[in-house]
């Protein structure tokens, strides 16, 4: 259902990024739900082709960067079902809203600074249309132990032009 421009695919390649293969569901429910112009996406934990890569809790004098990757991973699997939904990565109007969760314990300070690997991609893929809000909480475990879930609302249109 590709509509050959991809432009934001190949923003993604110039990344040295890519779309998992799969992104399977664990559990029953839909990895997607569109409704008018907006897009639903099911929480996307940090796992490659539907094996874990990041684990939680966030450990005392953990990585920031490869923690952001982690959500980063999240938001790679929430493009493939964006692509998935819609054909084209190109169809996004607009990120709406980002929900992320990562696992650490009480009192922890930054899961926000994680949750920017996510948001961080969406605005760089789509400039200010990338831009969105978000909430970002700290929980004491994810599905098969991930140390981030990510879910989104996308806003749909045509094709987009280049950004």
């Amino acid at each position: 259902m590709s509509t050959g421009t991809d432009q934001v695919e190949h923003k993604l390649r110039t990344l040295g990024l890519e779309l998992p293969a799969s992104s399977p569901s664990r559990a029953n429910f839909l990895p997607y739900k569109r409704s008018g112009n907006l897009l639903f996406l099911a929480g996307q934990i940090c796992e490659w082709n539907g094996v874990p890569q990041y684990f939680g809790p966030v450990r005392e004098g953990y990585d920031l960067a490869e923690a952001k990757k982690a959500a980063e991973m999240c938001a790679l699997n929430l493009l493939f079902n964006i692509r998935a939904a819609t054909g084209s990565l190109d169809r996004v109007a607009g990120v709406v809203r980002l929900g992320a969760f990562i696992s650490a314990p009480a009192g922890f300070p930054d899961g926000p600074k994680i949750a920017d690997g996510a948001s961080e991609l969406f605005i760089h893929l789509y400039g200010e249309a990338g831009r969105h809000a978000r909430t970002a909480v700290c929980v004491s475990s994810l599905p098969a132990n991930g140390l981030v879930e990510i879910d989104a609302i996308v806003e749909l249109g045509a094709l987009s032009k280049p950004r």
